[in-house]
């Protein structure tokens, strides 16, 4: 099948083929002509699967085939006062209004989208923008009184241009929530249904995510309306080209078993995963003193500094790249070899966001886990999400002691998760090259774990989750394997944050805004 026959005007054809693609992937070539048809769409698909061109590039067709929306169909009033002008609409608003809005959860997703907007529109003459926060925000002011078609945003960036009046979102007729399932776990919900409430109720809403929650669910019933449903892969499934590995090993060998791997398997364009921003730094200086090139990204870091760093990965200049969960998404490289996870996420799907970095479009990858005996219950709750055991060795001089105590966990910001019991998973591991991996032991209850407090790669601080009600009917959640030692700190990653964010659809939170994608 080729993207003509998917019903793509040729220059769009012509900038897909320059970009050197020929035939479309499986959620392309289900999501094009769903996308063209005008309807509602909710579609899962692992990361790497080619989604964002799935959405883009019809979004592109169905802009340029269509005239700008009608005064007529513009949005309710944001105040809710007769008269008076809608967001956007004030003194400080220019240009033509926007006509496609693509929400992502952080910024390197937003330029990356962007880009990818720009790269498949190169033969038409629609405009496009990211907007994000991290940056001056008075460049963007000036370019959104120019023209701007298609706008990729972060809710917290977009909603600060909304509150003044810089951006005009009245004649949007295609939202799309890209990743949706990140923008939920972190505390997104009440941005999107600000920014819902500025919309015109007539659009076409588009729903991608790389697994399908039961919050995704809930969320997808009040959004879309009769939405057609894609799933490319098993729910929660890792990419199958993906060579999965758990290297047992003591909690304090970890930095020196990094090293090593790094060095005797002449290991180049390494995406190493750590669960704090301290725990990024701190990794990322001790491969430097040992000679390795590396750089830490996390919410903390610039966004000069999480660009440059993105560049020097990409272009093979820095060997590895020390990434938090949240600052990873938007890393695109192609055929990129090795993903590790220096620390297990306490958030099960994490797992497979992360090594869905590596495996993408087919291409071959593998994901290594460091793990300690204080993770050994966050690997039965993966074990248990993707549905299979996952093959346990050792490498030589680095065997571990699993008859030591399981120690708590830091999970940054004074915040630690204390293991419920204690004993290695049965079954024992196997020498590394070994063909044989040991047997994994019972799965903890739940999913992976509950979330008491920020886990440090910029998601904020939320209450456990086993004694929340259920959502829409789901079943009660079980006790996690996890529990907090002390109360979740108030705060907020980014400066000015005044309190932390629930998770998850239908969640409350305190007062303020929280981390918003900044």
């Amino acid at each position: 099948m080729s993207f003509s026959s998917l019903g793509l005007a040729e220059p769009l054809v012509r900038a897909v083929t320059e970009l050197g693609y020929s035939q479309p992937t499986p959620i392309q070539t289900q999501a094009i002509p769903a996308v063209l048809a005008g309807g509602d769409l909710l579609a899962a698909a692992q990361t790497g699967t080619g989604k964002t061109a799935g959405f883009v590039l019809p979004i592109l067709q169905r802009l340029m085939q269509s005239a700008p929306a009608q005064a007529a169909e513009s949005a309710p009033r944001a105040d809710g006062h007769a008269g008076r002008p809608h967001a956007g609409q004030g003194r400080h608003a220019r240009g033509p209004s926007i006509r496609a809005l693509i929400l992502t959860p952080t910024r390197e997703l937003a330029a990356q989208v962007e880009e990818s907007v720009r790269d498949y529109g190169r033969h038409l003459p629609l405009r496009s923008m990211a907007m994000f926060g991290g940056v001056n925000i008075n460049p963007q002011i000036d370019q959104l009184r120019r023209r701007v078609d298609i706008l990729v945003a972060t809710p917290g960036r977009l909603l600060d241009h909304v509150s003044q009046r810089t951006v005009d979102l009245s004649s949007v007729e295609i939202l799309v929530l890209d990743e949706a399932d990140r923008m939920l776990d972190m505390g997104f919900i009440h941005d999107i249904r600000r920014v819902l409430s500025l919309l015109p109720k007539k659009r076409q809403n588009l729903l991608f995510s790389a697994t399908f929650s039961d919050d995704i669910r809930s969320l997808a019933n009040g959004l879309l309306d009769r939405p057609a449903s894609i799933e490319v892969a098993r729910r929660n499934a890792p990419a199958e080209a993906v060579e999965q590995t758990v290297l047992l090993v003591n909690r304090d060998a970890k930095k020196e078993l990094l090293a090593h791997l790094i060095r005797e398997r002449a290991w180049f364009q390494v995406l190493v995963f750590t669960r704090t921003k301290h725990g990024a730094n701190r990794l990322a200086e001790y491969l430097e003193k040992v000679g390795i090139s590396a750089l830490a990204i996390h919410g903390n870091k610039s966004q000069s500094a999480r660009t440059r760093a993105l560049a020097g990965f990409k272009d093979n200049s820095l060997q590895v790249l020390v990434a938090t969960d949240i600052a990873a998404r938007g890393i695109d490289i192609d055929e990129l070899p090795h993903v590790v996870n220096f620390e297990l996420p306490n958030v099960s799907e994490d797992y497979v966001h992360r090594i869905g970095r590596t495996g993408r479009a087919g291409a071959a990858g593998q994901a290594v886990s460091l793990v300690c005996v204080d993770e050994f219950e966050f690997l039965r709750g993966i074990e248990k999400l993707i549905g299979r055991a996952l093959p346990r060795e050792t490498v030589a001089g680095f065997e571990p002691d699993l008859s030591v105590r399981p120690e708590p966990i830091s999970m940054g910001g004074g915040r630690v998760m204390r293991p419920a019991r204690s004993g290695a998973p049965k079954g024992g591991p196997a020498k590394f090259g070994g063909d044989k991996p040991g047997s994994r032991g019972g799965f903890p209850s739940g999913k992976g774990g509950a979330r008491p407090g920020a886990n440090g790669g910029g998601r904020p601080a939320a209450p456990a989750r086993a004694a929340a009600a259920p959502h829409q009917g789901a079943p009660a959640r079980s006790s996690a394997p996890y529990a907090a030692a002390g109360p979740a700190r108030a705060g907020s990653s980014r400066p000015g944050g005044n309190a932390p964010a629930g998770q998850g659809f239908g969640h409350t939170r305190a007062p303020g805004r929280g981390m918003r994608g900044r």
